[in-house]
């Protein structure tokens, strides 16, 4: 560490005499332009210089975005506006005023040095040279750490942008991509101020590593969620707004979280899922291609003519506004009940949700039910028929009464 230290102090002492040789030439150059044009011209070039930083070149940009959107028309080729876009807004306002404030320092400065009234090489020496040998590197440190959040405003508009490009791209989508990017970036950063402080991180990698081997066995479950929540969110087997089935659990997607998913069952309750359950489980997915089957049995009295049953129930279920035309409603004969011919009614809905589902059902079961009274078709209800054979009959008759032949 000590060796580090060092090496920081010999690399910060010469980089901070180049700055002082720098210094003293900019001041010499002032000097000779004060003896040979005159103080009070050199001020008045100052003067002009600081004007023009300030208020000319801002003015002057602003006119010339004003004459090339008036030339572009309408603002649609507005080209400036396009590159605007492209540059951060932190990085814009951070540019223009650090410009302004050099300028106005050095400005300042050379008014000092042509009036004799500092000498800012003399100045400057002691405090460059011999007393703060880590100027450079907390320079350095700070102009890193303001690049890294440049950087990161940057990479929110450009996944901004690429999600509204991508119909397909979810907003957990981005947020996980804008994370892994955001620690990506200061990562890097960090380790590269270690590296501008010649700190040896070695050290560093052995104990974090030590540290995640004992969270890992700590936090097993938390971790296997935290896992199954970007592979549920990169996979993609539901999206929020989704009717889904997982396990024993069915509702509404509201909420995908990198460690639970949420959901809103057709009692108003929320339940809760850990990821890593969800990815354990099978799931069902009616919201998937837009579309839902759903299925209806219904009974006809034995003595119906079956095929004009379905007919009839087909054409009941076609006249609902909440059956898609395609693909069409079906009825199927089904089985041989206690009761009646057991026929199985098909239709589809879609956009699924459950009010849709049951206001659909409804609508089905008034429509064929107001069809087949419509025809006189029964729709029976279970009942047994009792037949007794002559023997039975005459042993079971009361004991006193004789059968007639």
């Amino acid at each position: 560490m000590t060796e580090s230290v060092q090496q920081t102090g010999t690399a910060a002492n010469g980089a901070n005499q180049g700055f002082l040789e720098f210094v003293r030439a900019f001041q010499e150059t002032l000097e000779g332009l004060a003896a040979s044009q005159g103080r009070v011209v050199a001020t008045a070039l100052l003067a002009a210089v600081l004007v023009v930083t300030v208020v000319v070149i801002p003015a002057v940009l602003a006119r010339l975005r004003a004459v090339a959107s008036e030339r572009i028309g309408d603002g649609s080729g507005d080209w400036l506006q396009t590159v605007a876009s492209y540059t951060p807004t932190t990085f814009r306002g951070l540019l223009l005023r650090t410009a302004q404030f050099t300028m106005l320092s050095a400005v300042v400065v050379s008014f000092l040095v042509i009036w004799g009234v500092a000498d800012v090489a003399t100045a400057l020496k002691p405090f460059l040279a011999d007393r703060d040998p880590t100027l450079v590197p907390t320079l350095q440190t700070i102009i890193l750490i303001m690049l890294a959040f440049v950087a990161s405003d940057q990479l929110q508009r450009w996944i901004g942008r690429f999600g509204t490009a991508l119909s397909d791209f979810t907003e957990h989508q981005e947020e996980i991509l804008l994370r892994v990017g955001q620690v990506t970036i200061f990562v890097a950063v960090g380790t590269t101020v270690f590296a501008v402080w010649s700190v040896n991180i070695g050290g560093l990698l052995v104990g974090a590593g030590f540290l995640g081997i004992v969270v890992g066995f700590a936090a097993r479950q938390t971790l296997g969620s935290l896992i199954a929540g970007f592979v549920l969110m990169f996979s993609r087997p539901f999206t929020i707004g989704d009717w889904v089935v997982v396990g024993d659990q069915e509702g509404i997607v509201t909420d995908i979280t990198i460690f639970n998913t949420r959901l809103e069952n057709f009692d108003g309750e929320f339940v809760i899922i850990p990821n890593d359950r969800v990815s354990d489980s099978a799931i069902t997915n009616r919201s998937q291609k837009g579309l839902l089957r759903l299925t209806l049995d219904i009974g006809v009295d034995y003595d119906t003519d079956v095929d004009a049953a379905k007919q009839l129930a087909r054409e009941a279920m076609v006249d609902v506004s909440d059956v898609v035309a395609s693909p069409p409603p079906q009825v199927i004969p089904k089985s041989f009940g206690d009761s009646a011919v057991v026929l199985e009614l098909r239709f589809w809905i879609d956009h699924p949700t459950p009010p849709r589902k049951w206001r659909a059902v409804s609508a089905v079961v008034r429509a064929v039910k107001a069809a087949f009274d419509e025809e006189d078709i029964d729709i029976p209800f279970p009942q047994r028929t009792l037949q007794m054979r002559e023997e039975s009959a005459a042993t079971d008759l009361p004991r006193g009464i004789q059968s007639e032949d």
